[in-house]
């Protein structure tokens, strides 16, 4: 099964559901369909696409994820399948008697991983990794010291070098194409989350009572460098001003649809996704005190 991104923001539309295939339809092209099955992630940002109820329900039903976008092309919501594993009340109570002291020790595994992959990028970049390798040994259960914040102030100011930036969601460019590449990460997440029969909102470390998502927002954390690798990239060849336009969206979402190492594999994100949320399961069940996550972010060469 193919696990594939649709992105439709440049034209008007009409989607619908033709026995279990998405149906496209524009003025002046030939229909697409694209199987549900093989449909991981629809983002829609055009304000003139319109699709029926089968859609929003065949999408769910099949464990895919529909995102919607407000007047900047940005992320606004999700719509995740209600129902995607035959134990899920038996792994939400799981979940939410996790003891805290195995929480801060995934949230230390997570960190530590996240760190990793920031080292090794800006080695693959630059060469050097401003100390970040050596912050993730700190990181202790809980992240108390919060090194991770300090690899953060490391980090940004070595991954953008060509002028200044500020990580800020609401910031200047390149910020809004880093927000587009993290929420489709998040949705990626979410679904693995989902579909191992675990609750979105149940997280190991983020808090925001407004949240919906907090553990898609605990376990993106180590798969970030793969978006800020893609808009470091755009960024080279277009400048920091680089608008979230059809070509960067394309480029982000390709630098999602990559190879990732992982367990001694090349896996899909999707698969990688949810390895690392199966692993979950199991540290909730207390079968394993681990979680499984991707060794870096690099992504596997082309032959």
């Amino acid at each position: 099964m193919a696990d594939r991104i649709i992105d439709l923001s440049e034209e008007p539309a009409r989607l619908s559901v033709r026995y279990t295939n998405l149906l496209i339809e524009r003025e002046a092209t030939e229909p697409v369909t694209v199987p549900l099955e093989e449909l991981a992630v629809l983002v829609v940002s055009h304000p003139q696409v319109s699709l029926t109820h089968a859609v929003l329900s065949g999408l769910a039903a099949s464990g895919g994820v529909f995102v919607t976008c407000d007047d900047k092309h940005l992320p606004a919501g999700m719509l995740l399948p209600l129902v995607a594993h035959f134990t899920q009340a038996e792994r939400f109570e799981q979940q939410a008697v996790a003891p805290m002291p195995t929480r801060k020790r995934l949230w230390q595994q997570v960190i530590r991983a996240k760190l990793r992959a920031q080292s090794h990028l800006l080695c693959e970049l630059g060469g050097d990794d401003r100390g970040i390798a050596s912050l993730a040994s700190r990181v202790r259960s809980g992240d108390p010291d919060n090194v991770e914040a300090e690899a953060s102030r490391r980090y940004w100011p070595a991954l953008f070098t060509s002028g200044y930036f500020r990580r800020d969601r609401f910031g200047l460019p390149p910020n809004p194409l880093l927000n587009y590449g993290y929420a489709v990460l998040r949705a990626v997440v979410a679904r693995a989350i989902c579909a191992s029969g675990l609750h979105p909102s149940l997280g190991l470390h983020h808090h925001n009572r407004y949240d919906a998502f907090r553990l898609a927002d605990d376990l993106m954390e180590p798969f970030r460098p793969l978006v800020d690798r893609a808009v470091v990239n755009l960024t080279h060849q277009c400048g920091m001003n680089i608008p979230l336009d059809k070509q960067a969206k394309a480029e982000i979402l390709k630098a999602l649809s990559g190879r990732l190492p992982i367990d001694g594999e090349w896996r899909t994100l999707f698969d990688v996704a949810s390895r690392t949320t199966s692993s979950l399961v199991a540290v909730f069940a207390g079968e394993r005190r681990d979680l499984l996550l991707p060794e870096t972010t690099r992504v596997q060469p082309k032959a």
